[in-house]
């Protein structure tokens, strides 16, 4: 932020403005597009460290197994962590934007500036208090391993009865064999000769032939859950309707005589209906449903997640059907070649849809995250809130090939395409139907997904690890669900 900062206030740091009479303007130079983009580059490294972390070390904080209601604390946690999320893009793109238009760059780009130092003083302060969990190396490298490992082991019959001595565990192991689960995985942990694989010391000779149960079940764990967060990612694509803002550009957007909403701003009633709901569905039908589910969460993460995909294909169904209803009062206004013309038509018929989105987004991903903090172990529970992120950032990517697809396709032999600039000559409603169509195979491989877990979900067992299943008992009971 500092140094997009810089690029305001210093006039070497940015190309210089067009004159008046100017038809070619001075380029960006070399230096002038490294800046910018050490800005950029500094800020993705930086969200990629902290977003993960920082919802992670908060539930650390939490973690009390003396205190029988820390389920639900956590669980309550997890809905304010996000709905401060949402407060936070409000004031972003509200407060900062203000500042940014009535007052310059400098400033508006100070404020942010300023801000990061303050949360940083902030994060310092209360440094030494904090509950640190220790590293534990590299978790991608010991994924690897067990693979490599049960790949060069194939030849072992995982069917026989091993007794405990033959797998490798560490001394203060909690495991004596790894679970049925995946059980081709297991070939990883088992010692065939202890005078190849084990050094005199105790320890595998080779990390690549040869692994420690608990890694075999974080491998487990991460091919469970695996499937279940796939499922979110096409819920994320359909957040992203294309042409969205040329569709409220064309009606009636004002709410008085004097004040019209800005076309852009229509996006914070997502996220204010996401933190509604987060803050309704915690202080309120929390407790009213625990009474009848026994759940200290009220309903279980699963149906939560079931809830908010079928929440997006409603929403979606809406926007197919508004958008047909726009387009032709559109054509039968005669505005079929102009775009920009201004329909006789509210804006408010597009809320019901954002407003559903907002839910649909906060009962999917908080329950996401939950279940995903719920499976793994604690050494974990950053890289569990990070797939949430990576996961938007792929659905960011399916969603932009999904569009250049789909008006290649249909702009193809000269056709005009669904996706048209000019909206009333495209046929933006056939994509939403299409979306729509997507959100429901994608519900019914969720279903699926749902199926299998609790066929085969570790006997019941909300999570492979011990000290998990003992900090998460309440989900037990997610079966009923």
């Amino acid at each position: 932020m500092l140094v997009l900062w810089l690029t305001t206030i210093f006039p070497q740091l940015r190309p210089l403005p067009c004159g008046q009479y100017q038809h070619d303007c001075n380029g960006t130079t070399a230096a002038q597009l490294a800046a910018i983009l050490c800005s950029f580059g500094l800020i993705s490294i930086g969200a990629g460290f902290v977003r993960p972390c920082s919802i992670a070390l908060g539930a650390d904080q939490l973690q009390n197994k003396e205190n029988l209601d820390n389920e639900r604390l956590i669980d309550s946690y997890f809905n304010w962590f996000y709905a401060s999320v949402g407060i936070s893009i409000v004031l972003a793109v509200t407060v900062i934007v203000y500042i940014q238009d009535h007052f310059g760059w400098e400033v508006g780009f100070g404020v942010p500036a300023l801000l990061m130092v303050l949360s940083v003083s902030v994060f310092l302060i209360g440094s030494p208090h904090y509950i640190k969990a220790k590293p534990e190396g590299s978790l991608f490298t010991g994924l690897f391993q067990v693979a490599v490992a049960a790949f060069r082991k194939r030849h072992i019959n995982v069917q026989l009865n091993y007794s405990d001595d033959c797998y490798y565990k560490t001394p203060e192991s909690k495991f004596l064999e790894p679970s049925t689960d995946f059980r081709c995985l297991n070939r990883a942990c088992i010692i065939e000769d202890p005078h190849m694989e084990l050094n005199p010391d105790g320890k595998a000779s080779d990390p690549w032939s040869l692994c420690f149960v608990e890694q075999v079940e974080i491998m487990k764990c991460f091919l469970t859950v695996l499937p279940m967060w796939s499922t979110c990612i096409m819920l994320l694509v359909s957040f992203s309707q294309p042409l969205s803002i040329y569709q409220l550009l064309t009606v009636d957007r004002h709410i008085t005589p004097q004040f019209e909403i800005p076309a852009g701003s229509f996006g914070m009633i997502t996220v204010l209906s996401l933190t509604i709901w987060i803050a309704f569905y915690d202080r309120a039908l929390v407790p009213l449903l625990s009474r009848y589910t026994g759940l200290p969460t009220g309903i279980s993460s699963f149906s939560r997640m079931g809830i908010g995909l079928f929440l997006s294909i409603v929403a979606t169904v809406l926007s197919a059907v508004i958008e047909t209803i726009r387009r032709n009062k559109a054509i039968n206004a005669g505005f079929e070649d102009d775009p920009n013309a201004m329909l006789n038509m509210s804006s408010m018929w597009f809320i019901p849809q954002l407003v559903l989105y907002g839910v649909a987004e906060g009962l999917n991903v908080v329950g996401q995250i939950e279940f995903i903090y719920s499976i793994f172990p604690k050494t974990m529970s950053s890289f569990a809130a990070a797939l949430y992120t990576f996961g938007l950032a792929l659905a960011n990517l399916i969603n932009s090939l999904l569009v250049s697809m789909v008006d290649d396709i249909t702009s193809a032999r000269g056709n005009t395409s669904w996706l048209a600039t000019n909206i009333n000559r495209g046929y933006l409603d056939y994509y939403c139907w299409l979306m729509t169509f997507l959100c429901v195979i994608n519900f019914l491989y969720f279903l699926a997904v749902c199926w299998f877990t609790d066929q085969h979900h570790h006997d019941g067992r909300s999570s492979l690890f011990p000290e998990v299943e003992e900090e998460h008992s309440a989900n037990k009971r997610f079966h009923g669900a």
